[in-house]
């Protein structure tokens, strides 16, 4: 059997073929094989202890309002469900970033106290 390793340096070891379908997956979010994968692992949203910052801005939009809900878990597949709830609470449009250490959501229009009350009958606190 031939070997699937190939010897890069200094003991790194790199796929390089396989017919083994365990050993070809690739991760969703960067697309590399998940023994090469560098993403960050996802935090449980039910074990993170947090408090969601509300806040408005208006500054590079045009002198559009948006409401900004900070300090959120960087958690891909929660942020998209609270994103699509507090969309339709609100009845406008927003987006998910994950850019930095923490999640965020910005929800079109000054929506602070639809939002707050959405997120507290979640069992969400909130600061702002």
């Amino acid at each position: 059997m031939n070997n699937p390793f190939k010897k890069l340096g200094s003991d790194a070891v790199r796929l390089v073929y396989s017919t083994d379908p365990a050993l070809n997956q690739k991760c969703e979010r960067c697309r590399e094989l998940k023994a090469n994968c560098v993403c960050e692992p996802e935090v449980d949203p039910k074990s993170y202890k947090f408090h969601a910052v509300l806040r408005i801005e208006k500054a590079g939009r045009g002198g559009k309002t948006v409401t900004v809900i900070d300090n959120l878990p960087k958690n891909g597949i929660f942020l998209k469900e609270l994103c699509s709830e507090l969309k339709k609470k609100c009845g406008s449009g927003g987006t998910v970033l994950m850019d930095g250490k923490e999640g965020v959501i910005e929800i079109q229009g000054d929506k602070r106290n639809l939002i707050r009350a959405a997120l507290e009958k979640k069992g969400i606190r909130t600061k702002g």
